[in-house]
């Protein structure tokens, strides 16, 4: 059996299975609506994670009918911040500006238009139960998708199906933001975060170190336009880094002697 630890917040419900760290949006009741607490949760057991060696994948779902409802509107009405307690920089849930060097995975069980799209825009993968759907409906109460919704729909799919999508503020189906590769995959209805953590774990079996420098660089390179001295810079460095590891010596070791490779993460 895995090992598996718990520990409970308000707001935010924390489990580590083996290599992969669950954070689940617990506010059911408000459809996982975000405010101050929740915000705060999440971004202290994003530390939380970063800051654990043996944590490789981060796992974000939301606990009752939903994924996340977006910002808690009775809150905001009544001049309530909603961001992380002392960490505004961490943006919205405490996860959009949030980064960490850990893949992160959103586990989309349920409801997650406007802000629990925005979740999903954020997070490095997804999963998404076929039922469920996103869309970013802001425009229609008056609003835009502030937390990183227009910043980052056109990076992730054709520009004027970004603009459809955030200008009508129609929402779409889970088979078509598979199509669009919003989402990784398309899970049988209730079983999104059971899908996300097969995915999780195939990333959790790879070298950390070699997992970590791929992301940051498909990450720093993603919006660069000029393909030169920056990116090859950049590209150096982390050779630099990951080719002179233990896990890269431990990795063709593993294959010669036909073993499963003991990854130290260094």
């Amino acid at each position: 059996m895995p090992e598996m630890t718990e520990t409970t917040e308000a707001a935010a419900l924390w489990e580590r299975r083996g290599g992969i760290g669950i954070i689940t949006l617990n506010r059911p009741k408000a459809l996982n609506a975000v405010n101050g607490a929740l915000s705060t949760a999440v971004g202290n057991l994003l530390e939380q994670a970063e800051n654990d060696p043996e944590v490789r994948v981060v796992v974000i779902t939301g606990s009752g009918r939903a994924f996340c409802a977006g910002a808690d509107l009775k809150e905001l009405s009544v001049g309530k911040a909603i961001s992380a307690d002392g960490h505004p920089e961490w943006g919205f849930a405490g996860y959009a500006q949030h980064w960490i060097s850990k893949p992160t995975i959103a586990a989309v069980n349920g409801f997650a238009l406007g802000g629990g799209t925005e979740l999903v825009l954020a997070s490095d993968l997804a999963v998404i139960d076929e039922g469920a759907a996103l869309g970013l409906p802001e425009v229609k109460r008056g609003l835009f998708a502030a937390a990183g919704g227009v910043i980052r729909l056109q990076q992730q799919i054709p520009k004027k199906v970004a603009l459809e999508i955030a200008l009508t503020g129609e929402p779409i189906t889970a088979a078509q933001g598979k199509e669009l590769g919003l989402v990784n995959r398309v899970a049988p209805a209730g079983t999104a975060l059971d899908v996300a953590l097969e995915l999780a774990e195939q990333i959790a079996a790879n070298a950390p170190l070699s997992v970590r420098e791929s992301k940051a660089m498909i990450h720093r390179t993603a919006t660069e336009d000029d393909w030169g001295d920056r990116v090859w810079e950049a590209n150096n460095a982390a050779i630099a880094t990951v080719f002179s590891s233990a896990d890269a010596k431990e990795g063709p070791t593993a294959f010669a002697e036909k073993r499963l490779p003991v990854w130290q993460g260094r």
